[in-house]
This record gives C-alpha cells, sequence and structure tokens, in this order.
C-alpha cells in the first residue's frame, strides 16, 4: 500500500506541476497581451490552481468508475472556480467576462496538453 500512495502522490504533484507551468504560460502571453497586472494573475492562478487540482484529484479517486463523465463536469466546474478565483483578486483588475475567459483559456491549454500526456 505505501508504494501504491507514493505513486499517487507523486502523479499528483507531477499533474499539479505540468497545470501551472502551462497555466502561467497562458497568463503571461494574457497578461503581456492586455496589459494585466503578471504578477497578480500568476499568483492567483496558483492559488486557484492549488485548490481546484486537489478536489480534482479527490473528485475523480472517489469517481473513477465515470470517470470520463467526472472528469468533463470536473473541467467545467474548474473553469468557473479559477475565474470566480482570478475575477475576486482585485488586484487582477479583471471584469468578470475577461476572467472567464482567461480561466476557459488556461484550462483548455492544460487540459488539451494533459490529454495526451502519459500519466
Amino acid at each position: 500500500m505505501g508504494d501504491r500512495t507514493a505513486c499517487y502522490q507523486e502523479k499528483v504533484i507531477v499533474s499539479l506541476a505540468i497545470t501551472v507551468l502551462i497555466e502561467s504560460a497562458v497568463v503571461v502571453g494574457y497578461a503581456h497581451w492586455r496589459k494585466k497586472p503578471l504578477m497578480h494573475l500568476l499568483l492567483s492562478g496558483i492559488l486557484a490552481n492549488l485548490v481546484t487540482q486537489s478536489i480534482l484529484w479527490i473528485v475523480l479517486n472517489k469517481f473513477s468508475d465515470n470517470y470520463l463523465t467526472v472528469l468533463l463536469v470536473s473541467e467545467i466546474c474548474i473553469w468557473w472556480i479559477e475565474g470566480l478565483i482570478l475575477y475576486l483578486y482585485p488586484y487582477n483588475k479583471l471584469k468578470l467576462g475577461e476572467a472567464l475567459a482567461l480561466s476557459l483559456a488556461m484550462n483548455l491549454a492544460s487540459f488539451t496538453i494533459g490529454w495526451f500526456l502519459p500519466m
């Protein structure tokens, strides 16, 4: 059981790191393009990922019988949760639509790339 737990923890950490890297790249591009505060966007994006990715792994582990359905519903919820976090973080200076669009771009990028990674 110890090896299985260690393997699971390693996958969670690697997945989180990859997600943060991909989504941070999207944030950098967005901040540059829209002249938004980069450091605040990065900080709030990373914090949002720490929350949502932890929840995602718990949910996927608990409901693994319906993996694809749970993954799809979870990703939609993550898009909204991260969008709200980006919006509610006042230093980001984002309107709700901007925050949701940025969150969608971040999550589409990480989901698409992650789908093809051997995990």
